[in-house]
């Protein structure tokens, strides 16, 4: 029997293979863009450069062309790639292991050309670049992995903080427990920190105790309803407020009454 390998491919057989390319190119186009859609999924978490956008913004607007990456002088800014659970190609940086310097010209924003990195948001009012209105992140402490709140003075925080005595400042308090001596404990101020993550670098802990988050993952949010009555530029806001009031079957009687009604009571306690 001729067993030649130059016998001719019969039609049977190319369909059944090219069914099975087809199914294994499937089966890798569907790994690699679920390994895409689980890498976009965890962003939530990512540090963006000076003057990015807000995510969603950023992300549209970002054609991960790495030239702010090339701008930094201190190697901050790495574009991400698979494994990094961030969206791939896009620039990011990890305070912990090479924090933001805070270059005066900050050249990695000037160059971003599509603005995913908006210049004017680290513009001062004379339109200079002013690093100080960077806005990366926000530093947050836990204050039971901090060192200083539990007696032992450190301040490598405090130090190390660019905007010295103004992102971070150092609160003293008396030491109950041994009635001699103080607590150096180091508060944040989210209005002034730019999240450049110095402070996290700087921390003596194993972990950081001092750690950079997103701003809208750090702060909370008060809400237009509430006004600050001591500041007068907040108060501005509600000079032509109206209010409505919302009646309901309870309200319609006075308070007194409604609680002395037992029918009331015996309907609410049902």
């Amino acid at each position: 029997m001729n067993t030649s390998s130059n016998q001719p491919i019969s039609e049977r057989r190319k369909f059944f293979l090219s069914i099975a390319r087809a199914t294994g190119l499937a089966i890798l186009g569907g790994l690699t863009w679920s390994a895409f859609v689980n890498e976009v999924k965890a962003t939530s978490l990512i540090l963006r450069p000076p003057g990015a956008l807000d995510e969603d913004d950023f992300l549209a607007t970002c054609i991960k062309c790495g030239m702010c990456v090339e701008a930094c002088p201190f190697n901050t800014l790495k574009l991400a790639k698979p494994g990094d659970n961030k969206p791939l190609g896009t620039p990011f940086f990890i305070p912990r292991e090479i924090p933001c310097y805070m270059c005066v010209d900050i050249p990695c924003v000037p160059v971003c050309p599509t603005d995913a990195l908006n210049i004017k948001s680290v513009q001062n009012e004379n339109k200079k670049l002013d690093i100080t209105k960077a806005q990366m992140g926000v530093a947050v402490i836990d204050d039971s992995s901090c060192i200083a709140f539990w007696g032992i003075q450190c301040d490598a925080c405090y130090r190390a903080c660019p905007l010295l005595g103004e992102a971070i400042t150092i609160e003293y308090s008396k030491n109950e427990r041994t009635g001699k001596h103080a607590f150096l404990k180091p508060t944040v101020h989210p209005d002034v920190c730019t999240g450049c993550g110095l402070c996290e670098k700087a921390c003596v802990t194993q972990k950081a105790a001092i750690f950079v988050l997103p701003r809208k993952i750090a702060l909370g949010k008060v809400g237009d309803h509430y006004v600050q009555g001591w500041n007068k530029e907040d108060e501005k806001r509600v000079e032509n407020a109206t209010s409505k009031t919302t009646t309901t079957e309870l309200s319609k009687d006075s308070a007194i009454n409604s609680l002395n009604n037992s029918g009331d009571m015996e309907d609410l306690l049902k």
